[in-house]
């Protein structure tokens, strides 16, 4: 009997034990990023004409596709089925979730295959951490969060004009729906840049990868067939901005056969993503090796 008893202790003790160390790790994790996140502005504060002239350029390119979606407008009523001002919801949801995936996430994927090529990801598995998490939150682009306020802004006055007036439930489905899309960019975007490991040199990938990006821009009704199926489930750029669009615009229908849509998707895109990654790091071959 005074056995069991201390038997049973014991596997409490290792409970507790093991449910500290996970609190510890995910409190040093947030530590660490917050150490990260706080150099990146250091480093973007010290360059603030470059800071400056990349949120001009975002902003005159978003510009662009507004005065580009004015002149179309000017000849038809509406594209597959979708209004002026639905559209430019639309855009200013994509352009959102582009900005704040860039923000955490491209300028980091975007210098992997570097490290793989100078043998700088040694230093990456030295680390006494996810090498996923270093490599892909290392640096971070205040820029880009002001030019997703700019996207948001946009919403918020096409919402206006459509007479649209989301509870605050349905924002906090929406910003769900924004967080799954930027998984989503991140899943396809680790993809092109973990090919380094087999390539080498990989960045006409992933320059190729805003091709692909673009997609989304568009309603998803103009599309059709296999390329429609393809590009919202394999590659699923498509729904990425517009079903947290379709959120807003029919508020009032029920929202969860296409939000379930875009978690199914995001959930299979993410495990792909961090299967695909394991396999790259047993293929990658040190500067040392």
């Amino acid at each position: 009997m005074q056995k069991q008893e201390s038997e049973r202790s014991r596997s409490k003790s290792y409970g507790k034990r093991a449910v500290t160390n996970s609190c510890a790790k995910s409190a040093s994790l947030w530590e660490i990023y917050g150490i990260m996140f706080q150099n990146s502005l250091i480093r973007e504060m010290n360059f603030k004409l470059n800071f400056l002239l990349w949120m001009v350029v975002e902003v005159l390119w978003f510009m662009g596709q507004i005065v580009f979606i004015e002149v179309v407008f000017s000849y038809v009523g509406a594209i597959g089925g979708w209004t002026k001002w639905e559209v430019v919801l639309l855009i200013g949801t994509h352009q959102l979730i582009g900005q704040l995936f860039q923000a955490f996430f491209y300028m980091n994927l975007a210098n992997l295959p570097e490290l793989v090529r100078t043998g700088k990801m040694d230093f990456m598995l030295l680390l006494p951490l996810d090498t996923q998490f270093v490599v892909s939150l290392k640096q971070f682009g205040m820029d880009n969060v002001v030019n997703a306020c700019v996207g948001g802004g946009f919403v918020a006055f096409a919402l206006w004009k459509l007479a649209v007036f989301p509870t605050i439930a349905q924002l906090l489905l929406y910003a769900m729906a924004v967080c799954c899309g930027i998984l989503i960019h991140y899943s396809i975007m680790l993809v092109f840049a973990a090919s380094s490991f087999w390539m080498v040199r990989s960045q006409g990938l992933i320059y190729g990868y805003y091709s692909l990006f673009n997609i989304g821009r568009y309603p998803d009704t103009i599309y059709r067939g296999a390329f429609k199926l393809v590009f919202s489930w394999l590659i699923p750029v498509i729904i990425v901005a517009n079903i947290p669009s379709r959120l807003l615009i029919h508020a009032a229908e029920n929202p969860w056969p296409i939000m379930l849509q875009l978690i199914a998707a995001t959930l299979l895109m993410v495990g792909a993503t961090r299967l695909m990654w394991n396999s790259a790091l047993r293929h990658y071959s040190s500067a040392s090796s």
